[in-house]
């Protein structure tokens, strides 16, 4: 009997196999060119050696179309190479608009996931066959690193902020999930699997023991934290009406804008000062201390739900007249 040998994990996401094919291409021009280099050194140590009867006289000091010739080819190489990779690393960066939200907490020495409708998991997480799969993270303590071999995905979980990464499966089975960051002294024991499942199955999973969807969740908390006192249209303009807020530019105190989006809206929660939406008074308490990552995660998700109201413009926390604050 034969040990089986495997040098790469086996291929289990649509990106896996350009991933591959780039790594290949690098590593088989990285090789040709070694040898060839080492081949040209050998062979010319050979020929000009100190016994060697060769004429080294009017020896030539350079040759202008041998210098184009070769800065041409390493330059059409080197941009193709960047191009390449370019276009492999948008199409890890943007996941497709039908992709299926998940949530990923990293904690030591643990994963958290949750899915929209609620259900939650820890170290596992179940995904249906051929359906992309976006990873919204943060960390709650320090730095780790979501790592799937077989979906040749590897993102950063950084505290304080939101990062994101997709995959599409393309074969049912398990798959490894490691922290591949070092988090401290049980950074081995951060170990998780990505189980892959045929539709049909998956949603007979997912309809099992769930809890609330993060935006249910999120919106109870909006209200038991007081942040319904002044984000409401009724509120006399205190803080601005989140409907339609999410994905729009703010202005801010002093010009400039920024973008609504989730990093935005965590740091106007716990930092309500960091970026002050004009003609909005800092009235907002911070919330440093008193939301968990997985309470403020909720918070967000339950206002990126709420839009606009038929008639109602989607506020842009640009507010017109009256002081107002940052969101909450």
């Amino acid at each position: 009997m034969f040990l089986e040998l495997k040098l790469f994990p086996e291929q289990a996401s649509t990106m896996a196999g350009q991933v591959d094919t780039f790594y290949f291409f690098l590593l088989g021009l990285s090789g040709f060119a070694t040898l060839f280099i080492s081949g040209l050194i050998v062979a010319f140590a050979i020929r000009y050696r100190k016994t060697a009867k060769v004429d080294r006289s009017n020896a030539p000091t350079h040759s202008m179309p041998l210098e184009l010739f070769w800065s041409s080819v390493t330059l059409v190489i080197f941009m193709g190479i960047f191009f390449w990779s370019a276009a492999i690393f948008f199409n890890l960066q943007r996941p497709p608009d039908d992709a299926i939200e998940v949530q990923v907490l990293g904690k030591r020495w643990m994963w958290k996931l949750q899915h929209p409708n609620g259900r939650r998991e820890i170290n596992e997480l179940h995904v249906p066959l051929g359906q992309a799969v976006k990873l919204k993270m943060t960390s709650e303590d320090v730095i780790h690193s979501f790592y799937v071999p077989a979906f040749r995905i590897k993102a950063d979980l950084l505290p304080g902020r939101y990062t994101s990464t997709w995959f599409e499966p393309t074969k049912v089975g398990t798959y490894h999930l490691f922290c591949a960051e070092y988090c401290g002294t049980k950074h081995s024991q951060m170990l998780g699997s990505i189980i892959v499942m045929e539709p049909n199955d998956f949603q007979a999973w997912l309809g099992g023991d769930t809890g609330l969807p993060p935006a249910v969740a999120g919106e109870k908390l909006f209200t038991q934290m007081g942040c319904i006192t002044c984000h409401n249209p009724d509120a006399k303009r205190r803080g601005p009406d989140l409907a339609g807020l999410f994905g729009t530019q703010v202005e801010l105190q002093g010009g400039g804008t920024a973008l609504a989006d989730e990093n935005y809206l965590r740091e106007s929660i716990v930092d309500p000062r960091a970026k002050m939406v004009k003609n909005y008074e800092p009235l907002m308490p911070t919330f440093t201390g008193l939301l968990s990552e997985e309470a403020i995660l909720q918070i967000i998700e339950y206002i990126k739900s709420i839009g606009p109201e038929d008639g109602d413009p989607a506020a842009t926390g640009s507010a017109s007249e009256t002081p107002q604050e940052t969101v909450s």
